[in-house]
C-alpha cells in the first residue's frame, strides 16, 4: 500500500520540476525574435548553460530539481524494500497461523487421549476395587472351611508321625510338619526317574502321613542341590526339582496312597537347601523332596 503513495509523490516532484522549468523559457514564434521572457527579465537570455553560470538564483532551481530526483529514486529504492519485508512478513505470518492450527489440534488429540486414559485408570480402580472384594470374600470363606491357622500348642504339631526308616527326618517348620525323602533313595543319579527301592520307601512314608494327617493338604516339594544338571533333559535345578516332586506325586495319587485333591506339586531348586553345600555330605542332604503337611483342610473333609 505505501508503493502507490510514494509513486504518486514522486511523480508531483518531477511534474513540478518539469514545470519550473518551462516557467523560464518562452517559445518564439517562427520568425520572431525571442522575448525576454522569465530568464530575459532576470538578466538570463540567450545561452542557458551561460546563465546559469551567471545567475545564482536559476543555479539554486537547477540543484533543488536535482535533489528532488534524487530524494525519488531513494523514496522508490525504499518502497520497494518496504514492500519486500511486507510479503516476508504477510508469508510469516500465514506460516504461523498454519501452525497455530496444528498445534491446535495436537492438543484437542491430547485431550482425548488424556480423557480415554483417565477412563481406563478408573475402570482399572473399579477391577482392583472388585478383586479385593472378592478376595476377601473368598479368605473368609476359606477360612470358614479350613478353620483356624495351626498354632504351637496344635495338636497337629503334637501328633508327628513315627517314621523309622533311614535317612528320612520330620521335623517341625512353623505351621507345617516337614517329611524328608532322601534323593539318593528316590532317584537314579541327576534324573527323576524312581529307583526300584523308591516305591517300598514312599508307601511306608505315605501310609503313616495319611493316618496321621487324613485330612490335611500335603505338598510335595522337590529339591536340589548347587551342582548344575548336566545337559539334556533338564534345563535347570528348578525343572530337575519340579520332575523330581512330581515323580513321587504320581507315585502317591497312582497307588492311593494320598488322595490327589489333598496333595500340590512345588520345585524349588537349589533356593532352600537345609545345610550349607559346600561339602559333597551336605549336598545329598540338600538333593530331597519334602511331603510337607499344611495346617489348611483339604475340600471335603
Amino acid at each position: 500500500m505505501l508503493r502507490p503513495v510514494i509513486a504518486a509523490s514522486i511523480g508531483l516532484i518531477m511534474a513540478c520540476g518539469a514545470a519550473g522549468c518551462a516557467k523560464n523559457q518562452v517559445a518564439a514564434a517562427p520568425g520572431a525574435q525571442p522575448g525576454p521572457g522569465l530568464l530575459g527579465s532576470l538578466g538570463l537570455g540567450g545561452n542557458s548553460t551561460a546563465a546559469g553560470a551567471n545567475n545564482p538564483q536559476l543555479a539554486q532551481l537547477q540543484q533543488q530539481q536535482f535533489g528532488l530526483a534524487q530524494r525519488g529514486q531513494e523514496l522508490q529504492s525504499r518502497a520497494a524494500t518496504l514492500d519486500t519485508a511486507n510479503q516476508e512478513l504477510e508469508r510469516q505470518l500465514a506460516q504461523a497461523r498454519q501452525e497455530s492450527r496444528v498445534l491446535s489440534d495436537q492438543i484437542v488429540a491430547m485431550r482425548e487421549q488424556l480423557k480415554s486414559a483417565n477412563q481406563q485408570v478408573a475402570q482399572i480402580q473399579t477391577q482392583f476395587q472388585d478383586a479385593a472384594q472378592r478376595t476377601e470374600a473368598m479368605s473368609a470363606s476359606l477360612k470358614k472351611r479350613v478353620g483356624a491357622s495351626i498354632g504351637t500348642n496344635n495338636s497337629l504339631q503334637n501328633n508327628l508321625p513315627r517314621i523309622d526308616l533311614p535317612g528320612v527326618e520330620t521335623r517341625v517348620d512353623g505351621d507345617v510338619i516337614r517329611i524328608e525323602l532322601p534323593g539318593n533313595r528316590l532317584f537314579e543319579p541327576n534324573s527323576a526317574r524312581l529307583t526300584p527301592q523308591a516305591t517300598s520307601l514312599i508307601d511306608q512314608v505315605a501310609a503313616e502321613v495319611y493316618r496321621a494327617y487324613p485330612n490335611q493338604i500335603v505338598g510335595v516339594e522337590g529339591h536340589t542341590s548347587t551342582d548344575p544338571v548336566p545337559a539334556g533333559h533338564w534345563t535347570s535345578n528348578h525343572h530337575l526339582s519340579v520332575g523330581e516332586a512330581v515323580a513321587v506325586y504320581d507315585q502317591l495319587a497312582g497307588r492311593g496312597r494320598i488322595p490327589a485333591n489333598q496333595l500340590f506339586v512345588v520345585g524349588h531348586g537349589a533356593n532352600h537347601p537345609v545345610v550349607s553345600n559346600g561339602t559333597p555330605q551336605g549336598k545329598q542332604r540338600n538333593q530331597r523332596v519334602e511331603l510337607v503337611v499344611y495346617p489348611d483342610r483339604a475340600p471335603g473333609k
